[in-house]
């Protein structure tokens, strides 16, 4: 049995997640090359999810707030698994949770598939989970291969959760060799890593392994914790299930920045840098636009994230911030802007004829203040998700103001309704004070 496995990792994750309405992916704009046609339907598989946990002997530590690590990740499942949305396909996966002996060949074999991914019979499920004990190695890189074969193939992103004390005991296959392969196998299959141990070995191990992917990893310290992040990460996989995020590179110059039609794009950005993406706005549309950068390591306090909207000649039109001074999975913020507020700021399209207004260029700028605490590597950068959606503009103000003037309107009457009742009230009482003086 192997019980020296279980190192922990610091975790900042990803997360935010952000949805584009169906309308706007019927617009015909241009499209970053490696973006699947906007007027595609979106796929209709449901969304996957596929839960590694280990079982391994040192699964046995009673360090999570007086409670074994095994019992912490039971008692964390069982609420998850009472809150799986109703289209979620969910499973599970063990490794290190049958063999009991000291063969090594036979303890970097140990991981089977628990439950199946698929509808959930969350009585059997929770069952399942609880009659487990810990018992043997840790075969994670063997395990993720079972985890990918688990989820199958598809167009939309499947997950992976792995919930783990200790770095691999069974290399080879490395982990995070395996997570590489799986990622240039194309089938949208991310990994996220949360770690129970917190060592340095194990948290770079279970780090590249989710860089890998473009996962996140959690430094997990209680059973709160662990519990809401997996619940994040499944609802994460609900809510973009739709929509598979499409890789992108943003430059630090407008003029060479990829073209964004509609939809979801992943990047990476570096610690303290800026990225730059172009997005063509015609006239009578409204530009909505929102940027997630997620932490997916230790970050130095006070920091902050920008997402601007300039002209092609550089000048701003409009922005969106947000700040921080504590550690926090994801950091996002948004910004809204219309060609009607242009003021003139338009780049001429050479096809636009006389009688048509010109798009006008308008360059997306996500740029960071974050510092990595010491010792914490800066590369790969940071996972970023950027949403991009175009609409027709809203109401103009004077919509608005027509429904204050209604409102002052009503104000008026009730307050000349209390007067006038106020009046006759006062008539009446005085009327009777009068007649009872005289009786």
């Amino acid at each position: 049995m192997t019980t020296g496995r279980r190192p922990q990792t610091r975790l900042g994750s990803l997360l935010a997640a952000l949805a584009i309405t169906g309308a706007s992916l019927l617009l015909g704009l241009p499209a970053h090359a490696d973006e699947p046609s906007a007027g595609a339907p979106a796929p209709k598989e449901a969304p996957r999810v596929d839960l590694i946990l280990d079982v391994s002997g040192s699964m046995t530590a009673t360090d999570i707030q007086g409670k074994s690590r095994i019992s912490v990740a039971q008692q964390s499942l069982g609420e998850v698994i009472d809150a799986l949305p109703a289209e979620t396909e969910f499973g599970i996966r063990t490794l290190g949770a049958t063999y009991p002996g000291n063969d090594k060949n036979l303890g970097c074999q140990d991981t089977k598939q628990l439950f199946p991914v698929g509808k959930t019979n969350k009585v059997e499920a929770k069952t399942a989970v609880a009659t487990l004990r810990p018992t043997g190695w840790t075969p994670i890189g063997l395990a993720l291969r079972g985890a990918a074969q688990d989820l199958g193939k598809g167009e939309t992103t499947r997950r992976v959760v792995l919930i783990t004390d200790g770095e691999d005991t069974c290399t080879p296959p490395d982990p995070c060799d395996v997570a590489r392969e799986l990622a240039s196998q194309g089938i949208h299959l991310v990994v996220d890593t949360l770690g129970l141990a917190h060592d340095d070995k194990t948290r770079q191990q279970l780090l590249c392994i989710a860089n890998a992917t473009g996962g996140t990893y959690t430094d997990v310290r209680t059973q709160e914790q662990l519990t809401d992040k997996v619940k994040q990460l499944v609802d994460r996989s609900n809510d973009t299930y739709t929509v598979t995020p499409v890789k992108t590179s943003g430059t630090d110059k407008c003029e060479s920045a990829p073209v964004l039609a509609p939809g979801v794009y992943t990047d990476r950005e570096k610690f303290s840098e800026h990225r730059v993406y172009k997005v063509p706005v015609k006239s009578g549309q409204e530009l909505r636009a929102s940027v997630s950068v997620g932490l997916d390591r230790p970050v130095a306090r006070d920091y902050g994230v920008l997402l601007q909207a300039t002209s092609a000649a550089g000048q701003e039109l409009v922005r969106g911030t947000d700040a921080g001074s504590s550690r926090t999975d994801v950091i996002s913020t948004g910004l809204r802007w219309s060609t009607a507020d242009s003021k003139g700021y338009v780049t001429t399209s050479p096809t636009a004829s006389s009688k048509d207004k010109p798009d006008t260029t308008v360059c997306l700028v996500v740029s960071n203040s974050l510092a990595p605490q010491a010792g914490v590597q800066a590369d790969p950068g940071l996972p970023l998700e950027l949403t991009v959606d175009l609409a027709s503009s809203s109401p103009a103000p004077e919509g608005a103001a027509m429904g204050l003037g209604r409102g002052w309107i009503l104000l008026l009457t009730l307050t000349l309704a209390g007067l006038l009742f106020g009046l006759l009230f006062g008539w009446i009482a005085r009327w009777r004070i009068s007649v009872w003086r005289e009786n």
